[in-house]
């Protein structure tokens, strides 16, 4: 899982995203971080730590932890590509390699990351995709209404379900930072078993240019 990709790896030298997000089900916490390491930002790494914690002790089963590191090179303006190291408190350790293609408009931002996984618990080759998309619309000064969803699936051997989840968030955006309802839909396994979650979110963006 790599997320929050929503501003061009060229146009920031470094950008940082906090979001908290609790609702009636689970709680989550997203740390997200993304550096330049040379002058000519053509190579970055960027850093992702996730907590999920559900409310009701049956759904214990279903609490995730996990922290991914990515090297991209960034070959083009909007395509990069990079491998990557993952571990998860529920899976364990996998290596990756992932494509990342973003675009960015006025009020639009899409971001899509199909990768390769080679589990070391399974020893499978799985495959995901990552869809994030944005739009923000001005209102008043440094005001603006947002819409956000992100979309993950992981399936094992190209071919069975294992993980999905899909999250909007829909608020407001008061200079770097967006609050309002979150929505998480998250299905696990074979036979997916499906839970949901409405509550509130805030992010906060800090950009280091």
């Amino acid at each position: 899982m790599l997320s929050l990709l929503i501003f061009s790896q060229k146009a920031i030298a470094q950008i940082t995203q906090l979001e908290l997000a609790s609702g009636i089900a689970k709680t989550d916490f997203t740390y997200f971080s993304i550096r330049p390491i040379d002058d000519n930002k053509i190579f970055s790494i960027s850093t992702l730590a996730f907590f999920q914690k559900y409310h009701e002790k049956e759904n214990i089963i279903f609490d995730e932890l996990g922290v991914q590191t990515t090297a991209f090179w960034n070959f083009s303006k909007h395509i990069s590509i990079g491998p990557s190291l993952y571990h998860n408190s529920v899976a364990g350790f996998s290596e990756r390699i992932s494509l990342l293609f973003s675009t960015k408009a006025k009020r639009f931002s899409f971001t899509t990351i199909p990768s390769i996984a080679h589990l070391e618990l399974t020893n499978f080759i799985n495959g995901e995709l990552f869809v994030q998309l944005q739009y923000m619309q001005p209102l008043k000064k440094q005001w603006s209404l947002l819409f956000s969803a992100q979309i993950l699936t992981h399936w094992d051997k190209f071919s069975t379900h294992a993980r999905s989840f899909q999250q909007v968030r829909t608020g407001l955006s008061y200079k770097t930072t967006q609050f309002g309802l979150a929505a998480d839909f998250d299905q696990y396994g074979k036979t997916p078993i499906k839970k949901i979650s409405v509550g509130l979110f805030v992010k906060k963006t800090f950009l280091h240019n």
